[in-house]
């Protein structure tokens, strides 16, 4: 008597509040697809399709879903979004209304100053008598060097240059401060003398009063004056 009262008919135990629970739930779907088609027009979506099946998809995100709210849901979600984003930005740039992430940028060519020829030098052949060993000493002029630079040395093998057939008896001596060309001296390719307790053996002096770069070079003990220099 109880139980007629609630659900107006005879039933089994159990069975009535199921199909209540069915039907509310329903009856809820129905409510919620109803009330989102109202506020938002799927026709108007570009993304929203329905298939052969009743369901519908996103042609964006390539997603399936049951319902018109389940599809409003996944609008709303992170992938969805993310998706729009990047085809707004697709759209942009093929447009040209934004540049190309990965346009090549120009290249800067590096600054070519303009020599104005060979500096001034002077070499002087040496002979220490205590050590009886070879020296060479070279004075190199730069009265209108760059600000700011120093002149710079090198040590050049003979198969490096281009200039004359490569002689393994001799290396060169390379010298170069902007503006002025590059200057080279053909040397023995005797040991030089490293020993750094021998100040006085190798050295290098920038003087910036008189504008001019000295450097010393001694050669190792037992070399012969056979073509001392070229």
């Amino acid at each position: 008597f109880f139980l007629w009262l609630l659900t107006g008919r005879m039933s089994k135990p159990g069975s009535g509040g199921l199909m209540t629970a069915s039907r509310s739930n329903v009856d809820r779907q129905n409510r919620v697809r109803q009330l989102t088609t109202d506020v938002v027009d799927l026709s108007k979506d570009p993304y929203f399709m329905k298939n052969h099946l009743g369901s519908f998809e996103c042609k964006l995100c390539l997603t399936l879903h049951n319902n018109e709210g389940n599809y409003l849901a996944h609008t709303q979600g992170k992938k969805h979004k993310t998706n729009i984003a990047r085809r707004a930005a697709k759209e942009a740039r093929d447009k040209g209304e934004i540049p190309v992430v990965n346009t090549p940028q120009p290249k800067f060519e590096p600054r070519r100053t303009p020599k104005i020829g060979l500096p001034g030098y002077k070499v002087v052949k040496q002979k220490n008598p205590d050590t009886d060993q070879y020296s060479l000493l070279f004075e190199i002029d730069y009265p209108k060097i760059e600000e700011g630079l120093q002149p710079r040395h090198r040590l050049m093998s003979c198969y490096e240059q281009k200039k004359e057939p490569p002689n393994p008896k001799f290396r060169y001596l390379l010298f170069a401060a902007e503006p002025y060309e590059t200057v080279a001296f053909k040397i023995p390719s005797w040991d030089i003398e490293r020993d750094h307790q021998k100040h006085n053996l190798l050295y290098t002096n920038w003087d910036l009063k008189t504008m001019k770069f000295t450097m010393q070079i001694t050669f190792k003990r037992g070399e012969t004056t056979t073509d001392m220099m070229s």
